[in-house]
């Protein structure tokens, strides 16, 4: 089972947001906040909240701890830039860009049942194909047999 959470709009750039978001990507929920808690970087409380919200959708959807998560997926996009301006020389202005982000955080279960590989001979249908001709000689010997 998957949960998502997403925090929209955070004033911090994506470039900083990635060079935390990359250290968690994979990791056990206990570890990855472990890892929060610990780092000196600003981006990283943002991330905490947003890791504790989605362990809170997860125990609100399905009765699981926190030792059965994983976490499979962190996207950092970019959001709307905010434009200001700098007075310059001259009566010139320069433009300012304050950068934000998206974060979409995905959550996995790591009790979840995989499906099952199927086989070489099922992929090819090979033997649908031999059933498929014991069929047809069935039908000519049955045809034979009636003459």
């Amino acid at each position: 089972m998957e949960s998502k959470a997403i925090l929209r709009n955070i004033r911090i750039s994506p470039r900083k947001i990635r060079l935390v978001a990359d250290l968690l990507r994979g990791k056990p929920v206990n570890q990855a906040m472990d890892i929060l808690r610990d780092l000196s970087k600003g981006s990283a409380r943002p991330l905490l909240k947003l890791l504790q919200s989605a362990v809170a959708n997860v125990k609100q959807k399905m009765s699981t701890t926190e030792d059965k998560l994983k976490i499979s997926s962190i996207t950092v996009d970019m959001a709307p830039r905010l434009k200001r301006y700098k007075p310059k020389a001259m009566g010139k202005a320069d433009t300012i860009l304050k950068h934000a982000s998206h974060i979409i955080l995905t959550l996995q279960s790591t009790l979840e049942i995989k499906p099952e590989k199927r086989s070489k001979t099922e992929k090819s249908g090979k033997p649908a194909a031999a059933e498929a001709k014991k069929f047809d000689k069935h039908s000519k010997e049955a045809k034979q047999e009636s003459k």
